[in-house]
């Protein structure tokens, strides 16, 4: 066995099943390997960036890691963006990047680079293989450091040498570490805000947005008539009718503060404090007041779903505790308008679906009109890093093949990344994309306003300006094996959405705005 053979059959071993790809030459015996061992997924994607982006939605749905197989440096340069989100959203994720033979390296030939420099910003874990029999065991680190609480990026270096060597060996994966609980004093001083009657917010993060974690909080929340929130780059979050009920907070700096002026206490469950993106001239980034008291139940490394227990068993149990209604809207008819869109959006919504969302703009009602819809998943982009959407549909509806999932992007976003849709034809999978052609980057004109810089003069405005040519988004699907239309009517945009949600494969709808 050599070495490459050993990294994967240990990594099938270590519970890792689906590798997205784009390899090249230095990967060459590994993707050899990939033939003698037909337990692993393989993924092919055209860009990098497809790959690393697709892991973290894989991650983000199925709790485990995926890998990604990448060539040399600028392979792994080309999917940093979406590393950097995958970061943020702290998720498991295991890297494989190939790296020249040994001796090959004192030759500085053209793809030389320094890749542990590379991936040492964006990898909790890192190293590089020394040699063929020890390859297995670097991977069993690897998935063990990746799947570590609350979830981290592993990067494993493999030199090409180390691939075609024999001596490889299968490793045995050691024992994930649990999650430590948090302090009895933080939980007992956490119960102690809860019961002084003081109107109280809990922002959540991670595992207490889904599963037993979110079922746990809505009953503190219940006992205790404090309310429940998810940070604005939310990595997964359950929702819709049965659920309880959760307000995202607001990404517009005036909207987060009103949020929670009405608030004296605060209470973090994996998260950290609400601020703004970016700074402003003369304006505050924290969205919570300066008399607030904020206090950690459980840090995002901590066994959040044990501390929500904890907490929970010390407060008598509600019989009927409030959630979600069904309350989907009518969806409605005639020209297009962004409120129209989101109706339509929340009417049809199927059960069990996964929503990509990466709309900050023209989605921005979104979230709204859904949350009484049939219970599904939502995905936020958690680093703010642009071109995050089609690639985490790709990964979701990977972990989740008997789900829909709606893709909601935006043109500008969209092109940083649209080699997704080859990929998401290539492996039949059932997401429905929609893209909303604003022709701008509308985001940035909106920061431009806000920074108090005037109006942006010919120069500016060409630079948020992505018409002329305008994108046809219809073309570029269908050049790609997707099908697409484009809608010109909130009934076109219905029976299109229906018609995604129905079929077979992936879907794109484009609405001009």
């Amino acid at each position: 066995m050599n070495g490459a053979e050993s990294l994967i059959r240990t990594l099938v071993a270590g519970g890792v099943e689906v590798c997205f790809a784009n390899p090249g030459t230095s990967e060459i015996h590994i993707v050899a390997a990939l033939d003698k061992v037909p337990e692993m997924r393989n993924v092919l994607t055209l860009f990098e960036g497809v790959a690393t982006g697709a892991a973290d939605g894989y991650a983000r749905m199925a709790s485990k890691p995926a890998w990604t197989l990448l060539h040399l440096g600028p392979g792994l340069a080309n999917g940093l963006a979406n590393l950097h989100n995958a970061r943020r959203a702290q998720v498991p994720l295991l890297n494989v990047v190939g790296q020249h033979a040994t001796d090959h390296l004192r030759f500085d030939a053209p793809l030389t680079s320094d890749i542990e420099g590379i991936a040492r910003p964006y990898s909790k874990w890192l190293r590089t293989s020394s040699a063929a029999p020890t390859v297995g065991q670097d991977a069993a680190d690897a998935i063990v450091a990746a799947r570590t609480a609350p979830g981290q990026i592993a990067t494993l270096i493999v030199p090409a040498d180390l691939a075609w060597s024999d001596g490889g060996a299968i490793a045995e994966t050691p024992l994930i570490p649990q999650p430590p609980m948090p302090s009895s004093s933080s939980i007992e001083e956490a119960a102690t805000m809860l019961r002084s009657g003081k109107r109280t917010a809990i922002l959540l993060s991670g595992s207490a947005l889904y599963g037993e974690g979110l079922t746990l909080a809505g009953r503190v929340a219940a006992a205790t008539n404090s309310k429940l929130f998810a940070p604005y780059p939310v990595s997964r979050m359950e929702r819709g009718a049965g659920r309880p009920a959760v307000e995202r907070v607001a990404y517009v700096l005036e909207q987060g503060i009103e949020q929670f002026k009405e608030f004296s206490q605060l209470i973090l469950v994996g998260a950290e404090a609400p601020v703004a993106y970016f700074a402003y001239p003369g304006r505050n980034s924290e969205f919570v007041g300066r008399g607030c008291k904020i206090r950690r139940l459980a840090s995002a490394g901590e066994d959040l779903v044990g501390a929500l227990r904890e907490l929970a068993d010390g407060f008598p149990s509600v019989s009927a505790r409030p959630m979600q209604q069904l309350e989907r809207p009518d969806a409605p008819t005639g020209e297009i308008t962004l409120s129209g869109l989101a109706a339509v959006v929340g009417a049809l919504l199927p059960e069990g679906a996964i929503v990509v969302d990466e709309s900050m703009t023209s989605g921005r009602g979104m979230m709204a009109a859904s949350k009484g819809a049939l219970p599904h998943d939502w995905l936020g982009n958690t680093g703010g890093s642009i071109g995050i959407a089609l690639p985490l549909a790709v990964g979701a509806a990977v972990a989740s093949r008997e789900r829909r999932v709606l893709c909601l992007s935006a043109d500008g976003s969209g092109m940083y990344t649209l080699q997704a849709l080859w990929t998401m034809a290539r492996e039949g999978l059932n997401v429905t994309t929609v893209v909303f052609a604003n022709r701008s980057y509308g985001v940035l004109k909106r920061e431009f306003s806000y920074l108090g810089v005037g109006e942006p003069g010919p120069a500016a405005a060409m630079l948020f300006d992505i018409g002329h040519p305008d994108l046809d988004w219809v073309h570029l699907a269908k050049g790609m094996g997707v099908s697409a239309t484009r809608v010109r009517s909130l009934e076109d945009f219905k029976s299109a959405l229906q018609a995604g949600f129905s079929g077979n494969g992936p879907s794109l709808i484009e609405v001009p705005l």
